[in-house]
Formats: C-alpha cells, structure tokens, sequence
C-alpha cells in the first residue's frame, strides 16, 4: 500500500485552514510543510506538528513535498503555482484560477510543458448534489434545456469589509463569489456564447460591485440569468441553501438554481423534478414533482481525494487550468458587458 502523499501548505489563511480540517480526514494524505509569511502561520504551523517556513520556496527546496495546496491572496496564485511546477510539485490551486486570462495561459503553458498537473478549487464540481444535477441535464429527463434561472442574494456583514482589500477593485463578489456560480452553470449547461451585464456599488460605494444582473446566452442556445449581491437580506444562494458548509445557516427550503426544459424542469439544491404526467400537456394539467435521490458529502474532502489521484497520475483533474480559465474568461466577458453596455464573449484561453 501507498504512503501517504506529503502535501504542503502554501497560505493559511481562512481558506487553507479549512483545507487542513479535510486533509486529516483522508487517509491516503498528510500535511508535511506549512509557508506563509504572516504573524500567526508559524503558531498554526506548531499546531500542525509540521515544519513552518515563511518563503514557498525555501520550502520546496528544503522540505521537498509531492505535492501542494496553494491558497495564498488571489494575486499570487499563478506565480506561487510557476513556482511548484518548475520544482515538478502537483498544485491543487484555490480559486479563482488567477487574475487574469494572459497569467493563466502562462500556468496552462506551463503545466503542459513540465508535465506537472494543476488542479483548481472550484470544488462545489466535486459535491455528489451537483454530480447528480449534471446526470439529470444531461439524461434528457428535462428535455431540450431552455432557460436557467441562478440567484446569489445575501448579506456580508459590514465587519466583512473592515478587510482593505475586500474593498479594492477586483475583489468583488464577482469574482470572489458569483465566480463559483458561473463555474457551475458552465459545468451544467454547456459553454456561454455571450453575455449581458449590469453592475452597481450603489450601497457601500467601494470601489467594487456590491449587485450584478447577467444575461447569458450558452452555445446550446439556452438562455439564462443570474442577479445577484452581497448587500440584500434575502436567503436565495448556494451558501444558505445547500447546507455545504456548516458556517452558514441553513434556508433548506429555498432554490438558488432552476433549469428548465421542454419536458420538465429542476431546482437545485433540492433536485426536485418537475414534469407533466402525460406529453403534450400544458398550463391546464397539474405538474407532478419528485424529488431525486443523492449521497451527500463533504465537496471539500472529496476534492483532496481527487487531488491526490491527480497527483500520483491515477487521474485527469477534473477542473484543469485551462478549463478554470474559461470560468476566469466569463468574468471579465461580464465586467466588459458591464462597461460598454454591450453584449461581449468570453476570450478563448488556448
């Protein structure tokens, strides 16, 4: 039997700590190094019973893992990941992928080059309730798929932003938030063709948006929509209703996710099934609805399984650069959207 994979820590913050939490629970994996230049890493590093060091790459060259976590600020995830890839170490990257399409086609070169795989967090992918929605769409249970309806309405506390750089360019819910969503609606429903945008920063006037509405337009020809913000009181969005992370209370009862096709259609989280009893019925006959069946699970846990796989090439990552990079390339589709007024298409990533 394999030993377990070494894996280091490179930032530990929130994010990474969290990532920690899920890696005792598998066994196939263990924590080796901690790096991260901030005050209280070397205390958690203690904690972890691993060696601390404040430089990445020091690290690598000293304590030579098999593989890393990179979850350092978003700005560095590229570099950080360069950096693991030309010392030969697997990277499983938080995201966003990067901050900008030119960065990830350098990372995607990069892990093509080396050899080395990189693996992106978006890991609500790696959730059995999402695994089991794709199934759904992808049956043809909800016939040809037409419209698709996302909602992302809460409300951050003021103490969120007590944080400068939550209040900076860049660090919007767009692409700290609604970017899972749209990684999603991606993985659901196909690639988006275009989109229409408008954004606002109406109530807190930071230098970011705090409301968006988009309009996209998915090469399968199904149109959606997504509104969203993180300055309303309202329950609608993955965080309260899908019960994923314990942090957030739970609104069990609430959608955050509708598709709807020519023969029925889906809420999600609940994977209730809506469908007429008979073909050729309409508005005059009731729907029947069912809920479908699936195994929950921890996403974040499942996703370091996978990782390791990944990282001992038993497996093809199930969201690559490149691919995380199409997420990455709808954002900025949407902030250009937002900006001219006009329809604008995600740029390819290569």
């Amino acid at each position: 039997m394999d030993s377990p994979l070494r894996i280091a820590l490179i930032g530990a913050g929130s994010m990474g700590r969290q990532h920690c939490q899920h890696l005792r629970e598998v066994p196939a994996a263990r924590l080796c190094a901690v790096a991260d230049p901030g005050e209280q890493a070397a205390a958690f590093a203690a904690e972890c019973g691993v060696p601390y060091y404040a430089e990445h790459r020091t690290m690598l060259e000293q304590v030579r893992p098999q593989a890393a976590l990179i979850a350092t600020p978003n700005n560095l995830h590229v570099s950080t990941a360069l950096d693991c890839i030309e010392a030969g170490v697997p990277v499983l990257v938080e995201k966003p992928v990067g901050v900008c399409l030119d960065e990830v086609r350098m990372l995607v070169e990069a892990s093509r080059r080396h050899g080395v795989p990189v693996l992106v967090g978006h890991h609500r992918r790696h959730n059995p309730l999402i695994a089991r929605a794709r199934e759904l769409i992808a049956s043809g249970v909800l016939g040809r798929l037409i419209n698709v309806t996302a909602l992302w309405q809460l409300q951050k506390p003021d103490s969120y932003f007590d944080v400068p750089w939550r209040r900076e360019p860049g660090a919007g819910f767009l692409l700290t938030n609604l970017i899972h969503d749209l990684d999603l609606l991606r993985h659901l429903c196909g690639e988006v063709r275009q989109v229409q945008a408008f954004t606002s920063n109406g109530v807190r006037g930071f230098a970011n948006e705090d409301s968006a509405a988009v309009l996209l337009q998915f090469e399968s020809g199904a149109l959606g929509s997504l509104i969203g913000s993180d300055a309303v009181a309202a329950p609608w969005s993955w965080e309260l209703d899908s019960g994923e992370n314990p942090v957030y209370p739970r609104q069990p009862d609430q959608p955050c996710y509708l598709f709807a096709g020519t023969r029925g259609a889906l809420s999600v989280p609940q994977l209730r099934r809506w469908y007429y009893a008979k073909p050729g019925a309409g508005w005059h006959q009731p729907l029947l609805s069912h809920e479908e069946s699936h195994a929950p699970d921890q996403a974040l846990r499942r996703q370091l399984e996978h990782f390791v796989a990944v990282a001992r090439s038993e497996a093809e990552p199930l969201v690559t650069a490149a691919d995380a990079g199409r997420t990455l390339a709808l954002i900025e589709a949407i902030r250009r959207a937002a900006e001219s007024g006009r329809a604008c298409a995600p740029e390819p990533v290569g």
